[in-house]
């Protein structure tokens, strides 16, 4: 949930859409529970195990399309603060008044679902079997993962939960889809603080009034508006302060801040000791209809002598009488407001609650001290044990499980290869074979990498795959039943048989591939220049018509008719307005057109006649 009163919409217009390579080479803290709370509902019915499901297809599309490396944060036990709010939600979607049942003591911690806590024990499990760092809080997994990005151990973090910016997250991934170009929807601190002039401080006051998963209700009656407004009336390190001696009680402190705003407005007292001028009922401006009538008003631009100008619907005078008695309107309007919300955050008991401030302030959300940081490492995976782990758990078969391995393990053999260029061998058993093409998927480009099955002096396999690689049956069958989302599905290495051998074919990033290829790289531009030329010096010259330009009439009949005179000449005759046939071209035509006949229909004796 994070801060209540719909606070992901006010941060909306600041949004950004990253590209695919944003997270290309960096660290990024992922909260679990979100990830299986997102899409378990979703697939709960469709999939077995969603949750582990989700955790190996993410994992690897994280970790191989976007070149992420991830750290996944898991809730450690919940706060007597959470445990009360989550008892009070349950009793408030039940119909139940909590405010009869005894209340629970200080210190007290209600425990997780055991049916999701046993996912979540699930999912660690597969994920450090993949090699994949996990790090558990001691509270909610949000503050741990804002904590590592303030703290500079990640880069961004991923999750919903706008809490995260109250503990301190620079940059918040809310939403991803890899079915599009910009599949990051990210929200940096920075571009909030530049947009609303709200920092951290101020986001816990709003999150205060209008509630948070600490505090459900806020205070009664004051919306994300009106906590806004609140907001911006102070410094980032008076707000709380403030907050604090409304809560108390003394509300003029407030009051007295928001009205030094405008201080060249005059106090209601003095304003009523001037006088206020009459208006004309016609025209609108200072002086009488008579006066007008009689001689052209001021302000208006008619003649002497004619009158004063009728007035227009909607018309505010602009004279200064009439620009004070508006300021004090709106001074009374903003004063009756200040009591309003003042009153209410008055009469709320316990506000601001400080247990919830100190918590949302603290920095310690992990079990690790300052000096030594947090222990991330990425292992590379024991491919073995989680094929073993995914057959035992989600009843695959293990050429399938391998299968949508192979993208993770050939990117941690690019990236090996590039640090240290003699290991030659994906998995053991495949080899850098060429780059096939290039490929384009939602504008970002790929190289087609071809992997070849390293035979020792045998030359070419034969072209019969293995069961395990060649047996697609089993990957239709789960693309079926199972497929939700694209970025919940890996992508499955495909299988080319060319000259009797058989090859792998992985997408993978093109820097990638040029540090761990170089040369390979650069043989491949070479063949892809080469092509493009001799295929343009090929290539047939565009004419008039291939250019899609109309053309003339003539351009479709000859200027010449050819006559057969006699059997072996031949006649030409340019055919122009006015030129009378020759006799020869007449007794031509005269024998080849016969009498028709009445017994031959009448679309044949017409054909016949105008032949």
């Amino acid at each position: 949930m994070g801060v209540g009163g719909k606070f992901w919409d006010l941060l909306k217009p600041y949004a950004r859409h990253e590209g695919f390579d944003f997270l290309r080479n960096k660290r990024v803290a992922v909260d679990l529970s979100f990830w299986l709370v997102q899409h378990e509902t979703a697939i709960k019915d469709r999939a077995r195990s969603p949750h582990l499901r989700l955790t190996f297809f993410r994992t690897i599309n994280l970790f191989s399309k976007f070149g992420a490396f991830p750290v996944f944060v898991v809730d450690g036990s919940p706060s007597p603060l959470k445990s009360e709010a989550r008892i009070a939600r349950f009793f408030r979607s039940s119909g139940i008044d909590s405010s009869s049942l005894p209340v629970a003591g200080d210190g007290a911690s209600v425990e997780r679902n055991s049916t999701f806590t046993k996912y979540i024990q699930e999912c660690v499990e597969l994920l450090e079997l993949l090699g994949m760092p996990v790090v558990k809080a001691k509270g909610e997994a949000e503050a741990l993962c804002a904590q590592l990005d303030a703290e500079g151990h990640v880069d961004a973090c991923i999750t919903s939960d706008s809490d995260a910016f109250l503990f301190g997250a620079k940059c918040v991934i809310k939403t991803f889809q890899s079915n599009s170009k910009e599949p990051f929807q990210c929200y940096y601190m920075s571009d909030i603080e530049a947009g609303l002039g709200l920092k951290r401080k101020h986001l816990i006051a709003i999150s205060l009034l209008v509630g948070n998963d600490y505090y459900l209700n806020g205070v009664q009656g004051i919306g994300l508006d009106t906590a806004l407004r609140i907001a911006q009336t102070f410094s980032e390190d008076e707000i709380l302060n403030r907050l604090r001696e409304i809560g108390n009680g003394d509300a003029s402190l407030l009051q007295g801040e928001i009205r030094s705003v405008d201080d060249s407005v005059p106090s209601p007292d003095e304003s009523s000791l001037k006088r206020k001028f009459s208006h004309c009922s016609f025209c609108g401006h200072p002086g009488s209809k008579r006066t007008h009538f009689k001689s052209s008003c001021e302000y208006c631009s008619s003649t002497m002598g004619e009158g004063c100008m009728k007035k227009s619907e909607g018309f505010k005078c602009s004279c200064s009488s009439c620009d004070m008695d508006r300021k004090e309107k709106e001074q009374k309007k903003q004063d009756n407001w200040q009591l309003k919300v003042l009153s209410k955050i008055a009469l709320e008991p316990n506000f601001p609650n400080d247990a919830i401030i100190e918590m949302y302030l603290c920095n310690s959300h992990g079990y690790f001290t300052e000096n030594d940081g947090p222990c991330i490492s990425w292992e590379n995976p024991k491919t073995e044990m989680v094929v073993d782990f995914l057959a035992y758990h989600q009843l695959w078969e293990p050429s399938y499980i391998r299968r949508r391995m192979l993208p993770m393990l050939s990117t941690i053999f690019l990236r090996e290869m590039a640090k240290d260029p003699l290991k030659s061998l994906l998995y053991g058993q495949y080899e850098f074979d060429s780059i096939d093409r290039l490929k384009i998927r939602y504008g970002h480009q790929f190289y087609v990498v071809k992997w070849k099955k390293s035979t020792p002096s045998l030359g070419c396999v034969s072209c019969t795959a293995p069961p395990e690689e060649s047996n697609v049956q089993q990957d239709d069958v789960v693309e079926v039943d199972e497929s939700i989302n694209p970025f919940d599905e890996s992508d499955v290495p495909r299988i080319d048989i060319n000259n009797g051998c058989c090859f792998l074919l992985t997408d993978e990033n093109m820097d990638l591939v040029h540090a761990a290829f170089p040369e390979e790289v650069d043989r491949f531009l070479q063949e892809k220049e080469l092509k493009e030329l001799k295929r343009r010096k090929t290539e047939k010259p565009e004419t008039a018509g291939s250019r899609g330009v109309q053309l003339n009439i003539t351009e479709f009949y000859r200027s010449a008719k050819v006559y057969e005179t006699e059997p072996g000449e031949i006649l030409t005759k340019k055919t122009e307005p006015g030129e009378i046939l020759s006799s020869q071209r007449a007794e031509t035509s005269k024998e080849k057109r016969k009498p028709s006949s009445s017994n031959l229909p009448k679309s044949v004796r017409r054909r016949l006649l105008f032949d």
